[in-house]
């Protein structure tokens, strides 16, 4: 994976304070009609590769979803023609922002079923890796999973979590089930492993590795291991946990979090790599691409 030039321009929360925008609640206009040829260009380049590699790796309701918005290869979507299509199936919406967002406004916008979706686009020499979430990260790999019942309600109770969090002090265990489940979660169905997370969706490395790769550990999910499990935000992932259903994270959203971070507040924060002596393994990985790069 090579990373981005030394002089990408930072957006959003990452460009500094100054970079807030006049909104409290950091939304800006998409101003869709100023995207560029050349932006629409790199859409269509990320878009073409990836519906050309998720068929047979994408969850169904990936694809579905996909299906039933006004997303295509020629032109970055119209945030508002999005949101028209999400309201009438789930009540979600998507708001520009200029890119990473503070958390309390992040949390707000999801518990109030917003989706804050970056409004810029990679450049060309970043299409490989980005380390902030852009249009395509936030719109390809995100949003048609909103149009899953399932997951529209768990992404606003993970809102609704992340405030409480905050106040309690446990962002960090929260942060780490949004990440395994959100960004970087597979899920089985009768075919196979599948990807659900948006992380995955929109990379065609990781598209590849997850499922593919003998590497990483593809385990069970259980809530109270992925709260102390550490993960990678500068590589592949060393673990995937999997669910057995998108109705999973259902009963997920209901769970009262506050004992699980009373049980977890303290205790040992395992490796990305690590396998317990309690794991459901569904594929313990050989660990072979992070030693190789650990030299």
């Amino acid at each position: 994976m090579a990373g981005p030039a030394a002089d990408s321009p930072k957006h959003g929360l990452a460009a500094g304070d100054g970079a807030a925008p006049a909104r409290a609640d950091w939304t800006i206009d998409q101003d869709w009609a100023a995207y560029t040829p050349a932006q629409h260009a790199t859409w269509k380049t990320l878009f073409e590769r990836q519906t050309k590699l998720l068929p047979g790796r994408a969850c169904d309701a990936f694809v579905q979803g996909m299906a039933a918005l006004p997303i295509g290869a020629d032109e970055i979507p119209d945030f508002r023609r999005l949101s028209d299509a999400l309201m009438r199936r789930t009540g979600w919406q998507v708001v520009a922002v200029p890119g990473l967002v503070p958390d309390a406004v992040f949390f707000e916008h999801l518990a109030n079923r917003r989706f804050p979706a970056g409004q810029f686009i990679r450049a060309p020499h970043q299409l490989d890796y980005l380390e902030e979430p852009d249009v395509f990260h936030d719109v390809f790999g995100h949003v048609p999973l909103l149009m899953h019942p399932a997951m529209a309600d768990f992404i606003q109770a993970y809102g609704e979590g992340g405030l409480r969090a905050q106040r309690l002090g446990v962002l960090d265990m929260l942060a780490r089930v949004y990440w395994y489940t959100v960004e970087f979660g597979l899920v089985r169905q009768a075919d196979g492993l599948r990807i659900y997370g948006a992380g995955i969706a929109s990379s065609a490395t990781e598209s590849r590795f997850c499922l593919d790769d003998p590497s990483p550990n593809r385990l069970g999910f259980d809530v109270a291991r992925v709260m102390r499990t550490h993960y990678r935000i500068d590589d592949f992932q060393e673990t995937y946990f999997v669910i057995d259903s998108l109705d999973a994270l259902l009963d997920l959203a209901r769970i009262d979090f506050a004992p699980l971070y009373a049980q977890t507040r303290g205790a040992e924060v395992m490796a990305p790599g690590e396998v317990g002596v309690g794991d459901r393994v569904v594929k313990r990985g050989t660990g072979a691409y992070h030693a190789a790069r650990r030299g």
